[in-house]
């Protein structure tokens, strides 16, 4: 840890910084360096073996020409392409083969195999070069891990190739010269960056040092001691933040003496915050509320009384809270006017005094009664969407699981399994668009497309719309309008949907051979009334005035069985709001249930008042 610690400090820092940007220098200078040499020795190798093959094939023409002609008969030819050979060998230590026309080895300067010689020459170059194609080499590693260059060349003598040179020479000096550059490379890097690390400590050293002198400056400044000053060594940026330092400290000084006139704006804030704010002393004695704080706790004259009196609160937090903690706490406290009740955040802070420790408290109270109940709906809304979707999809994962067991060879088994995936995936579809819907009012993106309908011929509509459950179920439906009501401008989509929330509902929770009623009217006041009124099984009074909430059923269990989402009432009373309305429900307990849907009548173009 205490090398760790080195290397934390600036001065570390600095040297690190430098080292590094010096090393990567010279690594690219290095990199390009060394590949600028490699390339040029293998260019001027290159060029020297390409040399030697040219003069060879020159001087090689003629008699590869005696020797075509004669057919390979000639002696004294075979002897002078052999000296050709040995003579350029030793010039150059490469292997070096003449060939004929047809690619047999006529000579080579490798004496210790001379097998080889009146053998056909396989290489690839050399079917190249005995093509009249000039340019042939290649880089090879042989089995003795060395690398060679080859080239080949075609022997053109009055504008027929008549033979080609093949010569093999070794690269191992080539890169040898290589590695002894890079050795030489390496040790030149070593000790640039010892020399500049030497030099690197004695630079920072400058900049360190004024730098940890103000470092004790600032620690004196912490402890309350304003008489030091920090030594000004120059007129660089260093100098000048000593000097700012040195400034810093005397405004401070003053700023301090400053405070008691400040304490006075202080409390005329306080007074002013929307929060309310309980100031104690050391004992827990309110010194000082503002009027926020007496409007939220009830009455006044708090002063000299306990903080812990003031908000009817255990002692143990405020004690904790004189003894230097923080903490907080919440306080619910009944509306004056017999409304909801009031949730108040309180914030315990200690008021610390230097050199004196804890001097007080401060107790800042924040009203998040609106907060709270928008996180309760919050967290309720995201249990009931969980729980809606869990249902269904471990529904849809055992039967998918069960077609994978070998359900899906029982053809009848697997069809009704599908039925079951089909119908709870079709549920959650429901429960999506319903959400999305109340997304949409939520975000008030709903917008309205009225047109004239006519209530009686909508109502017929919605009955026939539901005709085979009522024929199922033997219930009576009937349809009564006022002969008297004019056409109305609605958004049809939106009444429509309404209605078959309201009518499915009837239906579902009637008994066999009930009845349902709907009829629309105006009222006195000139609004338009639709009723859906059932004798099926009611609600009970205790339900009722949650029945509109989102998610909430008064038999969960029967009505997730009939597929229902909980969102239904919710989106009707949406909608309704929407139009201007409103609507009410009333019902009993096994007397059945009426539904009144109230709409305000608006002309063609004009909005509800």
């Amino acid at each position: 840890m205490k090398y760790l610690r080195v290397f934390r400090s600036i001065q570390a820092k600095l040297i690190l910084m430098v080292l590094m940007l010096i090393l990567i220098a010279v690594q690219l200078i290095g990199v390009y360096f060394i590949s600028a040499m490699k390339s040029s020795l293998i260019e001027s190798f290159t060029t020297t073996l390409n040399n030697q093959v040219n003069l060879l094939t020159s001087l090689s023409a003629s008699a590869l020409a005696e020797q075509d002609k004669s057919g390979g008969a000639r002696q004294d030819a075979g002897e002078e392409l052999k000296a050709l050979a040995g003579s350029l060998s030793t010039f150059s230590g490469a292997e070096i083969q003449v060939l004929d026309a047809g690619g047999r080895v006529l000579t080579t300067s490798k004496s210790t195999d001379p097998s080889i010689i009146g053998r056909k020459n396989t290489s690839l170059l050399v079917s190249r070069a005995l093509q009249r194609i000039p340019d042939n080499e290649e880089e090879i590693i042989d089995d003795q891990n060395e690398r060679k260059k080859i080239i080949a060349k075609p022997v053109i003598n009055e504008g027929k190739v008549v033979g080609a040179v093949y010569i093999t020479a070794s690269m191992k000096d080539l890169y040898q010269t290589v590695e002894r550059i890079n050795r030489i490379f390496v040790s030149a890097i070593l000790i640039a960056l010892g020399l500049t690390a030497v030099l690197g400590v004695l630079l920072a050293g400058t900049i360190t040092a004024p730098i940890k002198a103000l470092t004790r400056q600032v620690t004196a400044v912490a402890e309350g001691r304003f008489d030091q000053r920090v030594p000004v060594f120059g007129t660089d940026e260093i100098g000048q933040l000593s000097a700012a330092f040195n400034d810093m400290t005397d405004r401070l000084s003053e700023a301090l003496a400053l405070g008691e006139e400040e304490k006075e704006k202080l409390s005329s804030v306080l007074s002013n915050m929307s929060d309310g704010v309980l100031a104690t002393d050391e004992l827990g004695r309110v010194i000082i509320a503002n009027r926020r704080a007496q409007a939220m706790l009830g009455s006044g004259g708090w002063e000299g009384r306990t903080l812990s009196e003031a908000l009817n609160v255990d002692k143990g937090p405020i004690a904790e809270t004189l003894e230097g903690k923080e903490s907080w706490l919440l306080l619910r406290r009944e509306a004056e006017d017999g409304g909801d009740e009031m949730i108040v955040r309180v914030t315990l802070t200690p008021i610390r005094r230097r050199d004196k420790g804890v001097a007080g408290a401060i107790a800042v109270l924040h009203d998040i009664t609106e907060a709270e109940k928008l996180e309760q709906s919050r967290r309720e809304f995201v249990a009931n969407v969980s729980h809606e979707l869990r249902t269904p999809l471990t529904t849809i994962k055992s039967y998918a699981e069960a077609l994978d067991d070998g359900a899906m060879e029982e053809r009848d088994l697997a069809r009704r399994f599908v039925g079951v995936i089909r119908n709870e995936t079709e549920r959650m579809i429901r429960l999506v668009s319903d959400l999305l819907h109340l997304s949409r009012f939520d975000s008030r993106r709903l917008q309205l497309r009225r047109e004239k309908i006519n209530m009686n011929e909508m109502l017929d509509e919605v009955v026939d719309r539901f005709s085979f459950q009522l024929r199922q179920k033997a219930i009576t439906a009937t349809v009564q309008a006022s002969p008297d009501l004019q056409p109305v401008w609605l958004d049809r989509d939106g009444i429509d949907q309404v209605l078959d929330n309201l009518v499915s509902n009837a239906v579902k929770y009637t008994l066999d051979g009930g009845t349902i009623k709907l009829s629309a009217f105006c009222n006195p006041a000139g609004q338009l009334c639709v009723v859906v009124k059932d004798t099926g099984i009611g609600i009970p009074k205790k339900d009722l005035e949650r029945i509109f909430d989102r998610f909430y059923r008064v038999d969960k269990a029967r009505s997730r069985n009939m597929g229902g989402t909980g969102l239904g009432l919710s989106i009707a009373r949406e909608i309704v709001r929407a139009h201007g309305g409103a609507i009410s429900i009333e019902s009993e307990s096994g007397a059945g249930t009426a539904v009144t849907v109230t709409l305000p009548i608006v002309q063609e173009g004009s909005e509800p008042a």
